[in-house]
């Protein structure tokens, strides 16, 4: 069965996916990053998104902002949150 993301929900992945290819050269905008995942973790746990929230959650695990460094997971994330996120970010 395939799980239906409600659209807002969408939008803010879209959005995430865009953020997360700033953030791997600006520590701000990966903290907005990790945040913004954080609650739409919440989100789609709560729309019983089971499947897109534990792909979250695999992207979250993976995502550690740390001050002064560059993200040595960049790449793996950008893949992760390409596969969850509807349609192109470009």
């Amino acid at each position: 069965m395939v799980e239906t993301i409600p659209e807002d929900i969408q939008e803010d992945l879209r959005k995430a996916a865009i953020l997360h290819q700033r953030a791997t050269s600006e520590y701000e905008k990966c903290l907005e990053f990790n945040q913004l995942m954080s609650k739409l973790l919440d989100r789609l746990e709560d729309a019983g998104c089971y499947k897109a929230a534990d792909k979250v959650m695999g992207i979250l695990i993976d995502c550690n902002p740390k001050n002064g460094t560059s993200c040595d997971k960049a790449t793996r994330i950008g893949d992760k949150v390409k596969k969850i996120c509807p349609g192109d970010p470009d």
